[in-house]
């Protein structure tokens, strides 16, 4: 088994595991989901440090229906817990629809995630006074609590004319309902971000002196695939778009000579010295085979986040 000093960064960590997503919780137990090859579950492990996920039992907490709503393509989960509660935020088709992508949540009704019961709470609900979120092609959704408040941003794509995927902010009311409409918080406005597909998603959230960072992913899921970021000031109005900066480039892409191809859909967490890391997943071969959607080769991986002079993050494959 590795031992925190074996643990390597920049090449795969757990083989296979798309949209990883790891969570440190308050007793100590980092929690690991993420997409895997066949889009047919949501799997969850568990250790008491990074260097032992890879190792850890992998359980099968939940499947998909063989019919309608959540029975296709289930992607990108995330465990979160508030409200008292632990959550699984997910996306999921229709076997009927397969592109009829939606987000749905689950909830467990107990203190362990890993053996207590789940139940489904259905697609996220939209504030009352809202019209339009989750009528589209919705999906990736994550949650971030500042000042007393939780946010939920998702991607969404525009349900008329060119299938563009934006970011989507709101409040939360409790763990599965939406108590502010929707606000759109970024949209894919250069090349970087329409290669292949207009495309933003993917969304993860770090905090460090007062700001939140908010990265993203752009683009088709191969080689293009990369890393955006947006910058608020962590007292400023979370909801006005106006209070978030978006990078011109990309602060997170593809490297030839260390042969990490698509680095994308990423989380943070923090390793057992409390430092930042980010958890990305990326391909070893620049040339894929078949649909890049359908290809089981996108492995998560793990970068240490360092802090330059102006407290902004840097993601660097040098370790």
């Amino acid at each position: 088994m590795q031992t925190a000093k074996e643990l390597k960064y920049n090449e795969p960590w757990i083989l296979q595991r798309a949209d990883p997503y790891v969570y440190l919780h308050t007793d100590g137990w980092y929690y690991f989901t993420a997409s895997v090859p066949d889009y047919d579950c949501i799997v969850l492990r568990r250790a008491k440090s990074l260097a032992e996920l890879p190792d850890a039992e992998e359980k099968v907490i939940w499947r998909k229906h063989a019919s309608g709503p959540m029975s296709k393509h289930i992607w990108a989960p995330e465990l979160h817990f508030l409200f008292g509660k632990w959550y699984i935020y997910f996306a999921g088709g229709e076997e009927e629809d397969i592109w009829k992508i939606r987000p749905y949540v689950l909830e467990c009704q107990g203190e362990d995630p890993l053996n207590d019961a789940w139940i489904e709470k259905g697609k996220m609900r939209r504030a009352p006074e809202d019209e339009f979120s989750f009528e589209s092609f919705s999906l990736d959704a994550t949650v971030f609590e500042n000042k007393g408040e939780w946010y939920y941003i998702w991607a969404e794509k525009v349900g008329v004319g060119k299938q563009i995927s934006n970011l989507y902010i709101a409040k939360m009311e409790n763990g599965y309902t939406l108590k502010t409409v929707q606000v759109l918080l970024t949209t894919p406005d250069y090349d970087w971000e329409r290669v292949g597909f207009w495309v933003n998603e993917g969304p993860g959230v770090i905090r460090h002196d007062g700001k939140l960072f908010l990265t993203y992913s752009a683009s088709e899921t191969g080689v293009a695939y990369c890393v955006g970021m947006l910058t608020a000031d962590e007292n400023a109005d979370l909801l006005d778009p106006l209070s978030w900066k978006k990078e011109r480039y990309p602060v997170l892409k593809s490297l030839e000579e260390k042969e990490i191809y698509g680095p994308g859909h990423n989380s943070f967490t923090k390793d057992e010295e409390g430092n930042d890391i980010i958890v990305y997943h990326a391909r070893k071969e620049s040339v894929i085979e078949g649909d890049p959607l359908y290809n089981p080769n996108r492995h998560a991986m793990l970068m240490k986040v360092r802090w330059n002079g102006e407290g902004r993050p840097v993601f660097s494959y040098e370790d």
